[in-house]
């Protein structure tokens, strides 16, 4: 049996084109997967399951480890909100399956970590809202600057000390490549904000104290080879992991 912890990644479900196809499928960036992989996990994904929704552990029996990936805007029925014009074509598949697993990693101790939609998701799984179009609160188009690319999409935040946020960075100011147009408006019920950009006090990071490594980042590590976030949740994985297989 292998030794390497299995990190169970959220996909996004969307129309996509490869060689002669246009179908629907279940769809995760590369680099979520290398970034796990190159860390000394197994990554498996997780797409969206009417089951899962009422039989989360059925899943989570299988990994040690869930990280909520970035994609489409959160439905805002999820949050009993009204919808933005500007909020864009959502996936309440997915939204419902993802807060099933988040409610119940978090019961089972099981490290979770919210990357850019995932952290917005964990926010919503605990009871939190959504700011659903961030330039007309902020006025600036400085949290998403080229829609589809990472490129000038560096921006600090600045991580409370001690925080799981700064100990997985390494650091207290924190450089992060940004792309959303969305964010955390009221905190969850037991969610702490850890970390805020340096541009205007947005809520970054967030985590649930008294409940092991629950930690949401509204930055994107999988897109930068130099971040250790990735690997800390690894090592809380499989830490965890360890655990299991002593009990």
């Amino acid at each position: 049996m292998s030794d390497r912890p299995v990190i169970g990644i959220c996909t996004k479900l969307t129309q996509a084109r490869w060689s002669v196809w246009d179908r629907p499928a279940a769809l995760l960036p590369w680099n979520y997967i290398t970034a796990v992989q190159r860390v000394g996990a197994l990554a498996l994904m997780i797409p969206p399951d009417e089951v899962l929704e009422r039989e989360p552990d059925e899943v989570l029996d299988l990994i040690d480890g869930l990280i909520l990936a970035g994609g489409a805007d959160i439905d805002p029925s999820a949050y009993g909100a009204e919808r933005h014009p500007k909020t864009g074509t959502t996936e309440p598949e997915r939204d419902r399956t993802e807060i099933a697993l988040t409610r119940r990693a978090v019961q089972r101790g099981m490290p979770v970590l919210g990357i850019c939609r995932g952290m917005q998701l964990i926010n919503v799984a605990f009871g939190g809202t959504l700011r659903q179009h961030l330039p007309d609160e902020l006025g600036h188009e400085e949290h998403r600057r080229v829609p589809g690319s990472f490129d000038g999409a560096d921006h600090d935040v600045r991580l409370r000390p001690g925080s799981f946020a700064a100990l997985a960075a390494g650091e207290q100011v924190h450089g992060t490549k940004s792309h959303h147009h969305q964010g955390v408006d009221v905190i969850g019920d037991g969610l702490e904000v850890t970390g805020i950009s340096t541009l205007d006090e947005l809520p970054e990071a967030i985590e649930a104290p008294g409940h092991g490594f629950v930690l949401g980042v509204q930055w994107h590590p999988e897109a930068d080879e130099q971040s250790r976030v990735i690997a800390a949740l690894v090592d809380e994985a499989r830490g965890y992991r360890n655990g299991r297989g002593s009990s």
